[in-house]
Order: structure tokens, then sequence, then C-alpha cells
């Protein structure tokens, strides 16, 4: 089975606990609870301002990881999710 992230954050949804809402208050596949509610993102950001956000909580689930190394990481991953993804 293919791990599935958020298409935002890049935060990995195992639990379908961590789904975001729809609208109609259905589970969105795409987005995790974090970034996306009742249809719409959470957060008004640039990718870059999301890397920023995140790298303090990639730090705290990765405790050696230092911040320069979760910033390098986030650069290269958000690019290609849907939400930062340029066609």
């Amino acid at each position: 089975m293919e791990e599935k992230y958020c298409q935002c954050c890049g935060m990995p949804m195992e639990d379908t606990e961590l789904y975001g809402t729809n609208k109609d208050n259905s589970k969105n596949n795409d987005y995790c609870k974090y970034c996306y509610d009742k249809g719409s993102f959470t957060y008004d950001c640039t990718m870059d301002e999301m890397i920023e956000f995140c790298i303090p909580h990639m730090i705290k689930s990765h405790p050696k990881m230092k911040e320069e190394e979760a910033r390098k990481m986030m650069q290269s991953f958000l690019p290609t999710l849907k939400r930062w993804r340029k066609f």
C-alpha cells in the first residue's frame, strides 16, 4: 500500500481520522484536518510560509534532524504536492 501524504503540508496520513473535511462534511482524501476544513484551506499562505510553519513539527517528530535539513527536504517535497504543484 502506498503511503498517503497531505497534499498541502506533506504530513503522513495513515489514519483516516487525520483527513480534512469537504463542505458536506465528508472526508477529503487529499488534505489533512489541519490544512483543510469544511471545503477550505485553513491557512492562506505561500509554500515558503508553509515550509517555515512545518519545520518545528518535523524537528519535533525527528529530533536528530537539523532545521536546515528539514527545510531542504520540504523545499524538494512540497512542490510535488497537489496544492503547490505548478501545472
